[in-house]
């Protein structure tokens, strides 16, 4: 399966920036959004926050990866 790969502009925390990630990811943090009630912005500042010295779009993927791994357990 070939994953398409999608940069989009966004707001976190009152700053533009873009991001690029696979289409698949853009589904997740739209998902986990709207089943957290949340902006996907507020759910980008959130991830932004909690985030070390990684870089942002690799920071997102594991934010989803963990986030769907702990809904399975």
């Amino acid at each position: 399966m070939k994953s398409l790969i999608v940069k989009r502009s966004v707001t976190i925390g009152g700053h533009r920036t873009s991001i690029t990630l696979e289409d698949m990811f853009w589904h997740a943090l739209r998902e986990i959004a709207d089943h957290r009630r949340v902006s996907m912005s507020a759910l980008l500042n959130e991830i932004n926050v909690g985030r070390q010295a990684t870089n942002l779009s690799s920071h997102i993927r594991l934010f989803v990866l963990d986030h769907y791994r702990s809904r399975a357990a």
